[in-house]
């Protein structure tokens, strides 16, 4: 018994006697990373990202409105693809070559100054009876020649409805379907035309009437000139009756 106690302590004081490297070595665990959540910090990042969205969608809506804007001006610079200037010239060249016909006495103002002072002007005591027969032919034939040419001049404007109303009907139609202001514009400049050449015919045919109305009005001013001037011969004394030798046929006798 005594032999088991001491070999058993020996045993014991062997252990404590151990160098302290070979003894366990016990690693304190290092502190464990807990996650703290904090709600001011969390709804201030939820803040920041949500203002970060909103500036980038303000910018993509801003490049958006730029190119809206960039295409509206675009269509507000695009030019009518139409253009009735020609048909309207031609209306017009029409219309003044009517007038550029007028026969006898044309719408010159000193051919009208010649006309009056010699056609229509008071009849001349020096003339025979077949000059003042002549010169009333003269201005007959002037009065129906200007109601010819207004005749004339009013078939012409009507031939010109037709085409203007195929016209009018052509620019409603651009100025309804325009794509921009620049285009409006131009259909809309492109009506006033349209008018203005209406009012161009209109003032033709308002002109060759009045022509042919002062025509006749002068004819007949003429007229009772010369019919005074006559009358004036016929109840003048002459000289009579002279007898004279007559010859019935060129007999050579």
């Amino acid at each position: 018994m005594i032999v088991r106690r001491s070999r058993a302590a020996l045993l014991a004081a062997s252990i404590l006697s151990l160098p302290a490297a070979l003894s366990p070595v016990f690693v304190q665990p290092a502190a464990a990373q807990w996650v703290v959540y904090d709600p001011t910090n969390y709804v201030q990042n939820v803040l920041t990202a949500a203002r970060s969205l909103q500036q980038i969608n303000n910018q993509i809506t801003a490049l958006q409105n730029q190119a809206q804007g960039l295409i509206n001006q675009a269509r507000n610079l695009a030019s009518l693809p139409f253009s009735s200037l020609q048909q309207l010239q031609q209306s017009v060249q029409r219309t003044q070559q009517l007038l550029a016909q007028a026969q006898s006495i044309a719408f010159d103002v000193q051919q009208i100054d010649r006309a009056f002072q010699t056609t229509y002007g008071n009849a001349s005591l020096s003339a025979t009876d077949q000059q003042l027969i002549t010169q009333a032919r003269e201005r007959w034939q002037n009065t129906v020649g200007g109601l010819q040419d207004a005749m004339r001049v009013q078939a012409g404007v009507v031939g010109n409805i037709d085409t203007n109303r195929t016209q009018m009907s052509a620019l409603i139609g651009q100025s309804q379907g325009a794509t921009g202001a620049l285009q409006a514009s131009q259909a809309g400049n492109q009506l006033l035309a349209l008018q203005a050449q209406q009012l161009a015919d209109l003032t033709a045919v308002v002109a060759a009437n009045g022509r042919a109305q002062s025509l006749q009005s002068a004819e007949q001013a003429a007229a009772a000139e010369q019919g005074r001037e006559q009358r004036r011969r016929f109840l003048t004394p002459g000289a009579g009756y002279q007898p004279g030798n007559a010859k019935m046929f060129n007999n050579g006798n």
